[in-house]
């Protein structure tokens, strides 16, 4: 156990959890259940639990997307505050997977992975409250889109960036793609260039606690839920590694993504880092 006393192998019970209600796309019953899972696991530690329901038509049916955001707070009262986001939803298509790519996918690091450390944080965050306020926001939408259909995808983060919570963030930590087994963290470049000072001492923390994982290099752009936050003058940036599992082999978007291909070590080097960050602030 690290020494903000966040468990990588709690995390890691809160990623198989996740999965084990299924693919959680929109409108199905496997995202309705995780609903209540993350409602309940929160007020067991927040402050204030908030959902925020909204919907958007769908742009490749004529079904309505209902859509759900879930917001766990500490200290909602102080304007000093942190959002520490992730989205939850998993992937409705396998489009990378040699087989049956039009199955949803079950998102054990594309999606549960960042939640699960979200989740962990939580119980650390009551036991030891930070100085700053603290916004744990689970994106709903994230993967919907088809592949090159950038307005398709980042629905939650794009409308919790349009409707936040008041007092407004200073930072948003946005968690993608964190749970790999062979974790690397080079510095997400969007993030490198609209949050530099946010960047280092994230990286800083990681490679002092002796995580390996955190690369002192740039890797690939990625569109991902710090952008929407990127475009309103937040200071944000997105921790994730987008060569899942290494350079030489894909579970992105494809049936592997399930949760052996994942770690507690990896969840742990995350949340340690990023909890670190917060009691600093």
């Amino acid at each position: 156990m690290a020494q903000t006393g966040f468990s990588g192998g709690r995390a890691m019970d809160y990623l198989v959890a996740q999965c084990d209600f299924g693919p959680r796309v929109p409108n199905s019953e496997a995202a309705r259940q995780a609903i209540q899972y993350f409602r309940e696991v929160l007020q067991a530690s927040c402050d204030t639990v908030i959902l925020q329901p909204f919907d958007v038509p769908d742009p490749y049916s004529d079904e309505t997307l209902h859509l759900t955001n879930v917001i766990g707070r500490f200290a909602p009262e102080k304007t000093q505050r942190v959002i520490l986001g992730a989205h939850w939803d998993s992937r409705p298509r396998a489009d990378f997977d040699p087989f049956n790519p039009g199955a949803p996918i079950l998102g054990a690091n594309d999606g549960a992975s960042g939640v699960a450390i979200l989740l962990e944080m939580a119980r650390q965050l009551k036991k030891t409250p930070p100085d700053i306020g603290v916004d744990l926001v689970l994106f709903d939408g994230e993967d919907w889109g088809k592949e090159g259909d950038l307005d398709a995808y980042l629905l939650g983060s794009r409308h919790y960036a349009k409707n936040p919570l008041p007092p407004r963030a200073r930072w948003v930590i946005v968690l993608d793609m964190v749970g790999d087994a062979e974790l690397a963290l080079p510095v997400e470049p969007y993030s490198h260039k609209n949050s530099p000072d946010l960047v280092r001492q994230i990286w800083d923390i990681g490679r002092e606690l002796g995580y390996y994982q955190f690369k002192p290099f740039l890797g690939t752009p990625v569109y991902d839920d710090h952008i929407p936050f990127i475009e309103r003058y937040y200071e944000a940036i997105d921790i994730i590694d987008f060569e899942y599992p290494n350079a030489d082999e894909n579970f992105w978007h494809t049936h592997e993504d399930t949760p052996d291909k994942c770690s507690a070590e990896s969840l742990e080097a995350v949340g340690n880092t990023v909890l670190t960050w917060v009691y600093r602030q």
